[in-house]
């Protein structure tokens, strides 16, 4: 009887280990599958914005730059989005290596001390210092003050792709509209810079407004100061477009330009023919600040030769001049230079659509009584600043 039970009884403990096993590999492959997640899920965890991408995008918003950092694209997943601007960060750091490492010792008015200026481990460093959020923010040292229409924002836009320039992309107004809020809220408008970089803002209408030399020379003498001048008799016409394109049932240019059509005088009490007298806001200026202080841009040139106006600005701020014909090509739609790569892009950048916009034909007669008009102011303004600009 034993026996027969025992007979019994071992076919049915055979299929117990059988079970086991199955288990076993169950949990087995169980495990195995976790991990390989866990891998991908650690691999992917690498490419999502870190510490140094948050602090970037922080940044460029800072600036006016719209929230984009390196040109990543809001379309594409986050991580995929994260690993494109993780990719064009690290080609930006080795070309701004490879330029630093090419530029011959001691050339182009190097700043010391600035990223531009080092050797290549210093400049990486600075630029993952600022991303990470080191550097302060400080008050600007130099200042583009005018003027309206002259060719200011397109001045800004090229200089911020130069590695040592960090400026407020929208106008502070400070000192002529906001000066009541003291210079502890102007400061906190600027981006963080590092030690060696230039901290700029540019606001066209400081150059008219009566009070701002004297409240610029207040909050610093050694501020640096740049006016970008352009053929007055253009340079109304083309703030008048702007105003037409705002409220096109104001007066025609023409009615604006006289006090008097049938005598021909001129009304100098209208904003878009005084801006053009540049000597006499000149002459408010120098009160305060040395003519060595102030530099002239060409409108014109600016359009013609930007690389070579670039190359004056950069010198005059006492930078190595990384800006050149490279970057930059002409568009003959909208009749001006555009970038090559923008700040933060690998994209062709273009002044937006309120920029180049179509003058409307105003009579040769008005055109020629205002040339005469401003004949004598130019001709002193060269003599002020020692440059012919060719406007007569």
């Amino acid at each position: 009887n034993f026996m027969a039970v025992s007979a019994a009884a071992a076919p049915a403990a055979e299929p117990l280990p059988r079970s086991i096993f199955k288990k076993f590999l169950v949990m087995l492959c169980s495990l195995l599958m976790s991990l390989y997640v866990f891998y991908c899920l650690a691999d992917r965890c690498q490419t999502l914005p870190g510490p140094i991408i948050a602090a970037g995008a922080a940044s460029e918003e800072d600036e006016g730059g719209g929230g984009e950092f390196l040109g990543g694209s809001a379309e594409l997943p986050p991580w995929q989005a994260a690993a494109a601007r993780r990719k064009r960060l690290l080609q930006r750091l080795k070309q701004r290596r490879r330029r630093q490492e090419e530029a011959p010792a001691g050339g182009g008015g190097s700043r010391a001390g600035g990223s531009g200026g080092g050797g290549g481990s210093a400049g990486t460093a600075g630029t993952l210092a600022l991303l990470l959020g080191e550097g302060s923010k400080r008050l600007p040292q130099a200042i583009i003050i005018g003027v309206k229409k002259g060719g200011t924002r397109a001045l800004l836009e090229f200089l911020r792709v130069h590695p040592d320039v960090r400026a407020v992309g929208a106008e502070p107004h400070f000192f002529d509209r906001n000066y009541e809020r003291g210079l502890a809220w102007y400061r906190e408008l600027m981006p963080k810079t590092l030690e060696g970089q230039i901290t700029m803002e540019k606001t066209p209408s400081y150059f008219v407004t009566k009070e701002a030399p004297a409240r610029i020379s207040s909050m610093s003498k050694g501020t640096k100061l740049i006016v970008v001048v352009r053929d007055p008799v253009t340079r109304a016409i083309s703030d008048y477009t702007q105003t037409l394109s705002k409220k096109p049932d104001i007066p025609t240019f023409e009615s604006l330009t006289f006090k008097n059509r049938t005598t021909g005088l001129i009304d100098t009490s209208w904003s878009a023919i005084q801006i053009g007298i540049y000597a006499k806001h000149l002459e408010n200026w120098l009160l305060y600040f040395p003519i060595g202080q102030i530099l002239f841009v060409s409108g014109e040139r600016l359009i013609s030769d930007p690389a070579g106006e670039l190359g004056r600005v950069q010198d005059f701020l006492g930078l190595k001049r990384i800006i050149t014909d490279k970057h930059f090509y002409f568009n003959k739609t909208k009749g001006f230079p555009c970038l090559k790569k923008a700040e933060g892009s690998s994209k062709p950048h273009c002044l937006g659509k309120t920029k180049g916009r179509t003058h409307p034909d105003i009579d040769q007669e008005v055109v020629q009584r205002l040339r005469d008009f401003y004949r004598p102011f130019n001709m002193k303004f060269y003599q002020m600043t020692g440059q012919d600009f060719g406007w007569d």
